[in-house]
C-alpha cells in the first residue's frame, strides 16, 4: 500500500516535470523564432560609418544606405516595409531619412547602397525626395539614433501608392501590421 502510494507520487513528479519541460521548450522555441532584425556587421546602437552619411552640405559621407536583414517573419505575410527615423534631429522634431515599402515577402535584406528590390515601392524621405537619404546630424552634437524599423504587412506589395510620407505610411499601415521589429544605429561628426 505504501509502495503504491509511493509509485503515484513519482509519476506525478515525472508528469509535471516533463510538462514544465515541454513548456519551457515551446517558450525557448517561440522566443528563438521572434522577428528579427539586424545590420550585419553593427551590433544594436552600434555606429554607422561615414559612408552611410550625406553626401551633400558638407556631411562627408557616400549616402550609402546601410546593409539590412530581417528573419523569422510571421506566417501571413505578404509585404514588408522599412522606415530609418532620426528622433534626434530638427533639435527634436525627427527627420525621416528612408521609406520603402511594397518589398515582395521573398526579400529577407537589403544589401549596402543596393539598388531597391524590384516592385518596392520608394516613399518620401526628408528632402522630398524618394531614396535613401544618410544622416547629418550637425557638427559637435550628441550622436543622433536612427531608428531602423521592418514591418511584416498583411498587404499586397503592391497595395499601396508610390511617394508616401513616414507619416501617411504608417496611417495606411493601420491595420495591417503582422509584426515589426527595429534596431537603432548611431552617428555623428
Amino acid at each position: 500500500m505504501i509502495r503504491r502510494a509511493y509509485l503515484g507520487a513519482a509519476w506525478r513528479l515525472v508528469s509535471v516535470t516533463v510538462g514544465a519541460l515541454l513548456a519551457l521548450a515551446v517558450t525557448h522555441a517561440y522566443a528563438a523564432e521572434a522577428f528579427t532584425l539586424t545590420s550585419p556587421g553593427l551590433a544594436d546602437g552600434g555606429t554607422l560609418q561615414s559612408t552611410h552619411a550625406a553626401s551633400a552640405n558638407n556631411c562627408g559621407g557616400g549616402n550609402v544606405s546601410p546593409a539590412l536583414q530581417w528573419r523569422n517573419a510571421p506566417a501571413g505575410t505578404k509585404s514588408y516595409a522599412v522606415t530609418i527615423f532620426d528622433p534626434d534631429g530638427a533639435k527634436g522634431l525627427g527627420i525621416v531619412h528612408w521609406v520603402l515599402y511594397g518589398i515582395a515577402p521573398s526579400v529577407t535584406a537589403l544589401g549596402a547602397g543596393a539598388a531597391p528590390p524590384s516592385g518596392s515601392v520608394a516613399g518620401t524621405n526628408r528632402t522630398g525626395g524618394q531614396g535613401y537619404y544618410g544622416p547629418c546630424p550637425p557638427v559637435g552634437d550628441v550622436p543622433h539614433h536612427y531608428v531602423v524599423q521592418v514591418y511584416a504587412l498583411d498587404l499586397a506589395p503592391d497595395a499601396l501608392p508610390a511617394g508616401l510620407t513616414r507619416d501617411a505610411l504608417l496611417a495606411a499601415m493601420k491595420d495591417h501590421v503582422i509584426a515589426a521589429t527595429s534596431t537603432v544605429l548611431r552617428y555623428g561628426r
